[in-house]
């Protein structure tokens, strides 16, 4: 009989690593209903850039909420973003602009009213398609819960860009007031 390796088929196996430390439900309970219901977008700042800026609603850092990750994203005029994929599914639901996603090579347009969702393990771009206008998308993920099951992979392929397009030289992303739906 051979040497089995660290899983050994006789012993009981963890799938979801456990929460450790002081947990109660009262109290966590407690914590959340003490918590805002309501975040302004105005207290919250744009990240990133030149082409693509991220501006971050809900995070489970902010402990407001532990399975989802929303954040609004704006694409400078001819912008795109990193090449990348990861495990999470993401949905992005085109609030303005036009452009297009590149996924595993396939491009896939969008506008303004759509949705693009960008499947688990899929390779992605996105990207405007407009060179004088900027594009925006409201992101919702569940990468925080692939996070807990520690099924996070997450791989750059193509580096966001550093430089800006040659239409976004000055560009500044726009404040929620301004998107036009």
């Amino acid at each position: 009989m051979g040497t089995e390796s660290h899983y050994h088929s006789k012993k009981d196996r963890v799938f979801v690593r456990a929460i450790a430390g002081e947990y109660n439900l009262k109290t966590e309970l407690a914590r959340l209903r003490s918590l805002p219901r309501i975040r302004s977008g105005d207290n919250i700042q744009f990240l990133d850039g030149p082409q693509t800026f991220s501006k971050h609603y809900l995070e489970p850092v902010d402990g407001l909420g532990q399975t989802l990750h929303i954040h609004l994203e704006e694409y400078a005029p001819g912008g795109k973003s990193q090449k990348h994929g990861h495990v999470n599914e993401a949905a992005f639901y085109i609030l303005d602009g036009r452009g297009y996603e590149i996924h595993d090579g396939e491009r896939y347009d969008w506008e303004a009213g759509d949705i693009a969702i960008v499947h688990n393990n899929c390779v992605h771009q996105h990207n405007n398609a407009d060179p004088e206008k900027p594009a925006r998308a409201l992101v919702i993920k569940t990468k925080p819960m692939y996070m807990f099951m520690n099924m996070l992979f997450q791989k750059t392929v193509v580096p966001r860009p550093t430089e800006p397009t040659e239409h976004g030289v000055d560009f500044v992303p726009r404040q929620d007031d301004d998107t036009q739906i």
